[in-house]
């Protein structure tokens, strides 16, 4: 439950077919104090679709119908398909693999704060929350490796504290989170969770409801994990 939004709230989840962004969903959906939670993906109508800037506007309009918007969550992100794969080495970085994992990780978030934010009120809380990742943090990279994932997340972490500063300028009340969600039994996380502590995407998905929840607009801009802490960039 979502105690820090107004009452009967309205909610974005983008990427809601995935494993977290469909725990996110579910979530919200069984909480009483939300109104209208919104579901987007690829496969959802209107479609959002990362490579096609107007259906990310369209959706937005789709969405502005309704009224204002509280809280969008951007559960989309990317680790490993058949363009991009967590590299060891430099001598595996490829091209195409820096372009998917930046277009995914870094450009399509941007645009979702382009075309969201403005539904979010100038009068109360609104937040805007977008998946990162612990190592996409330069601070405690000690382990190297990844590079397009790494640089990808941590070039999304630069986006939302830039925005952050913005979007307070005329709402406030905004908050833009970066949240770590830790180890999620996920397709993304599969090839690379052995040996770690595991949770489930139910499990993941309360603990990052309620950082959103206990944060105000005193931790916009900022870096968090799954349990509150900040992270560093």
């Amino acid at each position: 439950m979502v105690l820090s939004f107004r009452d009967q709230f309205r909610a974005v989840v983008v990427g809601s077919t995935g494993a977290i962004g469909g725990a996110i969903l579910q979530a919200l959906q069984d909480d009483p104090r939300c109104a209208d939670v919104v579901g987007l993906s690829r496969s959802t109508t209107p479609a959002i679709d990362f490579e096609d800037e107007t259906s990310i506007e369209a959706a937005a309009s789709d969405v502005a119908r309704g009224g204002d918007v509280d809280l969008v969550f951007d559960a989309t992100g990317m680790l490993h398909d058949d363009i991009a794969s967590p590299e060891k080495a430099l001598g595996q970085v490829t091209l195409a693999g820096m372009q998917r994992s930046f277009l995914v990780n870094a450009t399509g978030p941007a645009l979702l704060l382009k075309h969201f934010h403005p539904l979010f009120s100038r009068h109360h809380k609104s937040c805007f929350a977008t998946l990162s990742a612990r190592v996409g943090s330069i601070g405690d990279n000690a382990l190297g490796g990844w590079y397009g994932y790494r640089a990808s997340k941590a070039a999304l972490n630069m986006i939302l504290k830039t925005a952050s500063v913005e979007i307070a300028r005329k709402r406030p009340h905004a908050v833009c989170l970066a949240l770590h969600p830790g180890t999620v039994e996920t397709q993304l996380s599969a090839p690379f969770a052995a040996g770690r502590d595991l949770f489930s995407a139910k499990a993941s998905a309360g603990m990052l409801l309620d950082v959103i929840d206990k944060a105000d607009s005193s931790k916009t801009g900022t870096f968090l994990a799954y349990d509150g802490k900040e992270i560093c960039w």
